[in-house]
């Protein structure tokens, strides 16, 4: 049995039992044993950040810099190593774990930053003799739960803020994939973060995740999920008049008109769909082609997508990993399934690939002669699985990528300054890319979507202060 990672509560690392984290490119392989919080563990962490709240809010600016840089500083130092771990426990290739590492590193560095940068405003009062000063302050307790897709960058663009604008957290990392929150969390420790600041409890939704949302100890959440679960921890949020800030789903369009450069369009769209092993929220699985170009385009990406190379996610030679666990590769198989019995035509990939180790495999899945209308382009499939629709005009496609429930990320790839433009403007997504895939944003910059998508302030940048602050108004009269 491998060494016991445990969860770090009240500045101590406690547990007992633990679980065994499973390598998806080889199953065989245990990548960790990993403790699993109980309820009343979790409500101590709670309990632990309630308590070290008063002091760690009102900490020198220079304290909280010099913590979150000497995190930044390791996390880079590191990222061959953490780089490895990420791909091992998640699945996507060493390359994308590297530049996941990297970004967690930049996300760090950019918030010990903003701890320099905490501004307010002083303006005069309408009223003589009296000025008026607007400051932010921490919120409280933050309960974070992130997702298995993005097991190090997810957990630093919300454990990074939350720190530098003076709150204290307790984070529930998925389930799956605890191997690189651990790492970062005992990476922030020995940085000097004190006891109690931060706490980890890993372990079950239906348990950590419950007992997080039950309490009224717990000022705020910041969810990013499914949608099921989203709704989940929104009504528990409301009913105890909590802020929560959640990031769900997306069913991202791509929008190739005619007078795309092609080659530019197909690896866009093969970079959008399939890379991550299309397990990103921002991932294309839409592709919305306008007819006079749409048989070449398919043909091209018809090409690129069976010759992708799926293999283990530690080969250099692997362009997409495994899928992430034998539910997600169920839930990927059937839709493929259910995109065949609806009439849509596979035209490659979609079947198992049999590697050299015993892993979760499968070949991204191209659909053509899909509609709008159609399961597989409605519902968020998170896989390697798109879908080919074939439209008249630009028209058509703006009308058909805004046909959904989602609104997180769309794309189009065009040479026309007019139809980019209009598309920038008039697309109902929070991200929009043009000649970009739609995978894939900067550090600095808000993250978050509309519709279905997301719910509360953006992620990421300076944005972050509108969920992680609370705005405070005093006047102070002359005299």
């Amino acid at each position: 049995m491998s060494e016991l990672h445990k969860n770090l509560i009240d500045g101590e690392w406690v547990g007992s039992d633990g679980v065994e984290n499973i390598n998806p490119s080889n199953i065989n392989e245990v990548v960790g044993v990993y403790a699993r919080a109980t309820a009343e563990e979790t409500k101590q962490a709670i309990a632990a950040a309630k308590a070290a709240f008063p002091a760690w809010s009102r900490s020198g600016i220079l304290e909280r810099h010099a913590i979150l840089s000497k995190t930044s500083q390791e996390i880079l130092a590191r990222k061959q190593e953490l780089g490895e771990l990420l791909s091992r426990e998640e699945g996507k290739t060493l390359a994308e774990g590297i530049g996941e590492v990297t970004r967690a590193a930049q996300i760090f560095d950019f918030f010990a930053g903003e701890t320099l940068r905490l501004a307010g405003e002083i303006l005069p009062s309408a009223r003589p003799g009296l000025t008026v000063e607007i400051t932010r302050e921490p919120v409280g307790v933050i309960g974070i739960i992130t997702p298995w897709n993005f097991p190090i960058a997810i957990p630093a663009w919300k454990i990074a803020p939350a720190l530098a604008y003076g709150n204290t957290v307790v984070i529930k990392p998925a389930d799956l994939v605890p191997g690189s929150a651990w790492a970062i969390v005992d990476i922030l420790v020995r940085a000097g973060l004190p006891k109690g600041v931060l706490n980890l409890v890993m372990g079950k939704g239906s348990v950590v995740g419950q007992t997080l949302l039950d309490s009224p100890d717990v000022d705020a959440v910041s969810f990013t999920g499914s949608v099921g679960t989203g709704k989940r921890v929104a009504e528990a949020s409301i009913k105890h008049g909590r802020k929560f800030q959640l990031e769900m789903g997306g069913k991202n369009p791509t929008v190739v008109l005619d007078d795309a450069d092609l080659k530019v369009a197909v690896e866009s769209v093969a970079q959008s769909a399939f890379f991550s092993t299309g397990q990103r929220c921002t991932a294309s699985s839409r592709v919305i082609v306008t007819e006079g170009i749409h048989d070449k385009f398919v043909a091209a990406l018809a090409e690129r997508t069976a010759g992708i190379r799926v293999g283990h996610a530690l080969d250099k030679n692997t362009e997409v990993g495994p899928v992430v666990d034998p539910s997600q590769l169920k839930q990927d198989t059937d839709y493929i399934e259910i995109g065949k019995g609806e009439g849509a035509k596979l035209v490659a990939g979609g079947d198992r690939v049999k590697g050299d180790t015993d892993g979760y495999f499968l070949q991204p899945a191209l659909f053509t002669e899909a509609t709008n209308s159609m399961r597989i382009a409605r519902e968020e499939i998170f896989g390697p699985v798109a879908a080919v629709i074939k439209v008249k005009d630009y028209d058509e496609a703006l009308a058909t990528a805004n046909d959904t429930d989602f609104g997180l990320s769309a794309g189009i790839v065009t040479t026309s300054l007019k139809y980019a433009t209009h598309f920038k403007r008039n697309a109902e997504a929070g991200m929009v890319m043009v000649n970009a895939p739609t995978a894939g944003v900067d550090f600095h910059v808000p993250f978050g979507g509309r519709k279905g998508s997301s719910y509360g302030p953006r992620e990421q940048g300076t944005y972050a202060a509108e969920f992680f602050t609370i705005v405070k108004t005093a006047y102070t009269a002359a005299g």
